[in-house]
């Protein structure tokens, strides 16, 4: 069975998001309160123009010595991200991550609104349960009630 991102992976959500005026610290903060490692940016239209990551502030900011008061999110966002659909296949999700080296990606709906967030982390629990069901399975055919002579 091919799992679809919602609802088999992630559920819909209201998401941490940010601006591009929003400042470094202040983009930090909210990840921080809200315990996320990436937060989405949004127009003043609630559209998805960007991502915030960990990452992108570990290396644009800290590793660039800058003042994280004084960069704004539109510095350091990244612009235009890939996105997925909720209708999209989990296995699709984890390549196009491993291809690209993402951690994160935002799940657009049909709207062009922002529903949902898929972490690496989502994929490989939905993965690990998949490969425990197969496991499951194949034992039961090779010792349990589905092997017949």
């Amino acid at each position: 069975m091919q799992r679809k991102i919602i609802p088999d992976i992630v559920q819909r959500t209201e998401l941490t998001a940010t601006t591009i005026d929003a400042t470094a610290e202040q983009a930090a903060k909210d990840m921080t309160a809200a315990n996320v490692a990436a937060i989405i940016v949004l127009d003043t239209n609630k559209a998805l123009i960007g991502i915030l990551t960990e990452r992108d502030l570990s290396r644009r900011v800290v590793a660039e010595n800058k003042r994280p008061s004084e960069i704004k999110v539109g510095d350091i966002m990244t612009a235009n991200p890939d996105t997925l659909a909720p209708n999209d296949r989990a296995s699709d999700a984890l390549e196009l991550m491993l291809t690209r080296r993402y951690r994160h990606l935002p799940v657009v709906g049909e709207d062009g609104k922002c529903v949902a967030m898929v972490s690496i982390r989502d994929l490989y629990e939905a993965v690990k349960e998949g490969l425990e069901e197969n496991i499951r399975e194949t034992e039961a055919f090779v010792f349990g009630d589905r092997y017949s002579a």
